[in-house]
């Protein structure tokens, strides 16, 4: 694991070379993880190393703010996440052939955006239960806000520290410097929902993995029913835990979609 320059940032950073070698304009599958508690290691535990094994280069970074990566005061916009992912690229050698781009949760909507926005830098994109329309930026600002609050208020991390809970006080003190400390919540506040024009735009192949009792799913169904190039996968028993609860099944899917590198020679 490395500290990368990116955009004036370090972002904290962890490369897997796909098992086999693999022609060197192979895509890369950049993992984009979700907010606040989330971080490369949802990734690293579960993924990562499943791709890794198929033959595909792995990319896993902590976003700003998050994990190990550095944590400006603002700039916690899409826009701007965008701007750090490509920055990073640049910084890695990987800008010069597009990338699969996963995300989960908010990890997703930075996908989206990204091929919306940088088309060129993208060979396809993979939802996992990410938040797309409707209501979910107003949701989320309040479910910040009142996790903000209680951090702020109720001095958890002390508390954990106390009882000798070290590592659960310490994400939760990253936590309370993230969500009191920046510009995130005003910064998701001012976003604004993908709409079916953007969907429309689409000119990159994307698979949507989401929960059978998520909430983010008509959102979802909204988006294969309008993009030019978008599958679906609805899995059974699981809402908006498909990365924790659904692994295999996730995994399973998102082999499928990416399929074998070209000049993959299978690992022995």
């Amino acid at each position: 694991m490395a500290l990368t320059p990116a955009g004036g940032l370090r972002l904290h950073t962890q490369r897997l070379p796909g098992h086999g070698g693999s022609r060197p304009d192979a895509p890369a599958v950049v993992f984009l993880h979700g907010l606040v508690m989330d971080n490369l290691s949802s990734f690293y535990c579960t993924l990562a190393g499943p791709v890794s094994r198929a033959g595909h280069e792995v990319l896993l970074y902590d976003q700003r703010g998050h994990g190990r990566s550095d944590r400006p005061p603002s700039g916690y916009d899409r826009d701007t996440s965008v701007a750090d992912l490509v920055a990073l690229l640049g910084s890695l050698g990987l800008d010069r052939h597009p990338v699969h781009l996963v995300g989960n949760s908010y990890g997703g909507a930075l996908a989206l955006h990204t091929a919306l926005v940088r088309p060129d830098l993208v060979a396809s994109v993979v939802l996992i239960d990410s938040h797309l329309t409707g209501d979910w930026t107003e949701d989320m600002t309040d479910t910040l806000t009142v996790a903000a609050l209680g951090l702020e208020h109720r001095r958890l991390g002390e508390q954990l520290a106390a009882a000798g809970r070290r590592k659960e006080a310490k994400l939760t003190a990253a936590a309370d410097a993230l969500l009191n400390g920046t510009s995130l919540i005003e910064d998701i506040a001012a976003g604004t929902p993908f709409t079916s024009r953007d969907f429309a735009r689409l000119r990159r192949p994307v698979l949507a993995v989401y929960g059978e009792h998520s909430e983010l799913l008509p959102g979802a169904r909204e988006l294969a029913a309008v993009a030019p190039d978008c599958a679906l996968c609805v899995l059974p028993g699981v809402g908006h835990t498909v990365l924790s609860e659904a692994t295999g099944a996730l995994c399973d899917a998102l082999l499928d979609r990416l399929g074998a590198p070209a000049g993959a020679v299978a690992a022995r």
